[in-house]
């Protein structure tokens, strides 16, 4: 035994690296763990005593034998029976709270008046923000929260400042097969969020286990996520029918995102809704590769090419070629001047296009417009039924300057037509001609449809696509 040695500076015991596992203690010789059992229930049966300021307390002989076994040993000795003192009632402390965690589960599933599996049913209805705050409720809301079908819709948009790329893969790992949709980033563009490229990398794991049944994918404002990135995580989505990304930039070789339409849909051939809004630089893509597109998407229904640099003929191809097209937004396009609506007349004659949103298009022409509403009368695009070319900068006149006021056959669209409706708003650019502007109605039709020319206040861009 070690001589004492009063200069030995004392250990600084520190409860949080106390012993936390039983297993982990050494056992000494001829230990039995009935014996052990049985002394423990012999010392917890000791409630009835005084625990505190009293000589007969349970603190007090605490006290007591500490006290007597510290001065039969000295040393190491003693430090080590001290540490193992501290383990043990670490280990009897983790076990009464174990024990109260299982005792307010078991309250909770008997008071609780669903079964788990309708619970869980519940619980795969919430969004993701929601089913987060509810498995921390407790024990039993836990283990129904981690099923996986309640990770098959992933919404982490609303709390993008507080997720980053583990939170995303712990999630599309939860998921599983169980995965149908999946919405990532921050929706305001302004706001500052931790997710990178990578955070789409879990979907290609396991050769694309998580992303194989992926249906919806809804991306806001990864500015690091590059065009061949998206391209790479959406080649092990065959089944996706839903995509879009918002703040869409082209990667590190400067090619314009819409040259990105073609390999991003080469693998996602049952793409029905696609919606793409470029932040990047505008300028036209080559037309192969619209064409290629267009070839890739033969169930394409939506589409939206918020800020992109088609162009007439590229329009003409898209509309054309996609024969199941019902909803067009082309909003925010700098080269579109309308006179692709005067050759779809006869050919797109029995098209299914119902919605056609051409808005802040900056060349669109007023003559072009009139052309495309006269060939509405004479019977063409015969679904159409939403028209809105409504823009801040007016559309270009005959003269080739801005018109706030152009003049369309209205009241023959409300006689002829009155299931079409028809939005052209143009904002004022001065006070002086505010008082020109005119917001035309027919609320009062059988239809109950509403035909507007232009006016003073403007609509916010329809997000179906």
């Amino acid at each position: 035994m070690d001589a004492p040695n009063p200069k030995r500076p004392r250990p600084c015991h520190d409860p949080s690296s106390v012993v936390k596992d039983p297993s982990s203690l050494h056992l000494a010789p001829g230990f039995n763990q009935s014996n052990v059992d049985m002394t423990i229930s012999s010392f917890l049966s000791l409630s009835d005593f005084p625990l505190f300021s009293s000589p007969l307390s349970i603190g007090c002989s605490f006290d007591r034998v500490l006290d007597k076994v510290g001065t039969s040993i000295d040393g190491s000795d003693h430090d080590r029976f001290l540490d193992r003192t501290l383990q043990l009632a670490s280990l009897l402390h983790n076990s009464t709270k174990r024990c109260i965690r299982k005792r307010a589960t078991l309250h909770n599933s008997i008071s609780w008046p669903l079964l788990p599996e309708l619970t869980t049913k519940v619980f795969s209805m919430l969004d993701t923000n929601s089913l987060m705050q509810a498995s921390v409720c407790c024990t039993m809301f836990n283990k129904c929260a981690m099923d996986r079908v309640c990770y098959s819709h992933i919404d982490l948009t609303m709390a993008a400042t507080n997720v980053d790329n583990g939170v995303v893969c712990i999630m599309i790992h939860r998921a599983g097969k169980e995965l149908r949709s999946l919405k990532l980033g921050s929706i305001s563009s302004t706001s500052t969020f931790l997710l990178t490229r990578s955070c789409l990398a879990p979907l290609s794991f396991n050769h694309g286990f998580a992303g194989g049944l992926l249906r919806s994918l809804h991306l806001y404002n990864l500015t690091l996520t590059p065009g061949k990135s998206l391209c790479a995580v959406l080649s092990v989505c065959p089944n996706l029918t839903d995509l879009k990304v918002i703040g869409f930039i082209s990667g590190t070789d400067k090619v314009h995102s819409v040259e990105h339409l073609a390999p991003i849909t080469k693998n996602c051939r049952l793409i029905e809704h696609l919606f793409l809004e470029n932040c990047g630089a505008a300028g036209p893509p080559s037309s192969s590769s619209v064409v290629e597109f267009v070839d890739n998407c033969p169930n394409l229904s939506s589409l939206t090419l918020f800020q992109f640099g088609v162009n007439d003929a590229m329009t003409r191809t898209i509309i054309m070629g996609f024969r199941q097209l019902k909803y067009i937004n082309l909003s925010g396009t700098y080269g579109i001047s309308g006179s692709f609506l005067r050759d779809l007349g006869l050919s797109c004659k029995d098209s299914p296009l119902e919605t056609l949103l051409l808005r802040d298009c900056y060349y669109l022409k007023e003559r072009e417009v009139l052309l495309f509403l006269n060939s509405v009368l004479a019977g063409d695009f015969k679904s159409i039924r939403y028209i809105d070319i409504s823009s801040k900068h007016g559309l270009v006149s005959d003269g080739g300057i801005a018109t706030f006021e152009p003049k369309f056959p209205i009241e023959e669209l409300k006689k002829q037509k009155p299931g079409v409706t028809f939005v052209a708003i143009f904002p004022a650019p001065s006070s002086s001609s505010s008082s020109s502007s005119e917001l035309y109605s027919d609320s009062t039709s059988s239809s109950g449809s509403s035909y507007y020319s232009y006016g003073e206040d403007e609509e916010e861009y329809d997000d179906s696509g």
